[in-house]
Parts: structure tokens; sequence; C-alpha cells
């Protein structure tokens, strides 16, 4: 089975396993995966996450998921730019998530930022998801 959207697997992963009350769940490596990651931690998106080594290139990311008191998932991820129908914004039309309460996720030429990131390097770009 070919996989045409892995970001969007990976999303689909974490979505799941939030509603299921997972502790954690894996995703295969790549290097792109590993920045979104990357920013979901650092904006408090999930609790951590680690890079598993396997072998011949089967490495994994493995995903701590993070719940509020009432063991509900924190993280809303909605996948944008699609590989069917591609979605770019200019520095000026960079989107703002629930009034500024949640991120956007950009690829960008200086690499996967927030939109936040984006408006202070003014740089455009894919946007990837929003995440709330």
């Amino acid at each position: 089975m070919s996989m045409t959207d892995p970001i969007a697997d990976m999303f689909t992963i974490i979505r799941n396993g939030s509603k299921a009350g997972f502790e954690k769940v894996e995703v295969p490596y790549s290097r792109i995966k590993h920045e979104i990651v990357k920013i979901l931690k650092g904006e408090g998106f999930i609790k951590n996450f680690k890079v598993l080594s396997g072998e011949n290139q089967h490495r994994k990311i493995q995903i701590f998921l993070k719940y509020d008191e009432n063991r509900k998932g924190v993280i809303h991820i909605q996948r944008v730019s699609k590989p069917g129908r591609r979605v770019y914004v200019d520095t000026d039309h960079l989107p703002s998530v629930r009034g500024g309460l949640g991120i956007s996720i950009l690829s960008t030429s200086k690499g996967i930022l927030t939109d936040q990131m984006a408006r202070k390097y003014h740089v455009g770009g894919e946007v990837l998801c929003y995440v709330w």
C-alpha cells in the first residue's frame, strides 16, 4: 500500500490516539514529521516525543500525548494543504487560528515554522495544518 500523504497519516494517528486515550503513539520517521512534532512540543500540544532507532531505516517517532484533567485530548489538528490541492500564503495573509488560540504550521524557505515565527521572519509558504 502506498501512502499518498504521510503528514495527514501522522495527524490521523495522533487524533485517533488522543480520542482513544492512549499514552503514546508511534509514527514512521521523516524529517518533516520530526520538525512538526518539535513545534507541537514547543507549543505545548504534546507532552514529549522520542525518535526510536530501528534497523534498516525503520526509525519511528514516539509521541507522548497530553490530556486535560477530564482525560480529554488537548490537541485538534486540521490538514490544510493536501497533495491534490496545495495552499500557499504570503507574509501578508498568514492565517490566524481560533482568534490566536491556535497555530498554523507552515513549510517555508526558512524551514517548518509556526505562523508567529513566519510573521517574525517575514516569510510565507505552504500551510500544512491548523492546530488548536
